[in-house]
């Protein structure tokens, strides 16, 4: 098994225990475990921070998962790629969906992985065959509309899982990034 998913695997059995016995012994969101503020850490949030990203960005995932119960998502399946419609009700965490959605199209369109440390493995297919992919972002009253194509069926493939994976946060937050990580660990 590879190192980095191994102690992913570790990282999350902890988290699962540290959260257990959080909540079995009063703490809750926002507890801190350990005296040196090891452990699962839902105020500062370090697991989006990553080795290219900046401080501003991993400040608006941050803000999105804490704000994840504002949002609504819908997500249609074209046969060549995605439709998606994600908008929050919160002005606060609105801005910082378009923001991000908007900088990470940038992002892959650049070539440019922010490689943030949570980051699903779905998405280096974008980055590593960005020229295949056209996406479109628009800002409607709906929310933010984007739709992405290609006509590589990996691609699509990784669309259609990578559209699933945001609908999970968009719904669950950050309890679905564990699970994902916990799933890929059991998976390798």
């Amino acid at each position: 098994m590879p190192y980095n998913i191994l102690k992913s695997a570790i990282l999350m059995a902890l988290i699962t225990v540290n959260s257990a016995t959080a909540q079995m012994h009063g703490g809750g969101a926002g507890h801190h475990h350990g005296a040196d503020g090891t452990g699962h850490d839902m105020v500062n949030m370090p697991g989006l921070r990553g080795e290219n990203a900046s401080p501003e960005e991993s400040a608006e995932l941050a803000l999105m998962f804490r704000g994840f119960q504002t949002m609504s998502r819908t997500v249609e399946n074209l046969p060549n790629g995605i439709r998606t419609v994600t908008s929050s009700s919160n002005p606060k965490v609105h801005d910082a969906l378009v923001s991000h959605v908007v900088g990470m199209i940038e992002r892959v369109e650049a070539g440019d992985d922010p490689k943030i440390f949570i980051q699903s493995p779905t998405l280096d297919i974008f980055f590593e065959r960005r020229d295949a992919l056209t996406s479109e972002v628009e800002i409607t009253e709906e929310g933010v509309v984007v739709t992405q194509t290609s006509d590589d069926p990996e691609l699509v493939a990784a669309l259609h899982i990578h559209a699933a994976e945001v609908t999970a946060m968009a719904e669950q937050g950050m309890h679905a990034v564990h699970m994902m990580m916990m799933e890929r660990a059991r998976n390798n």
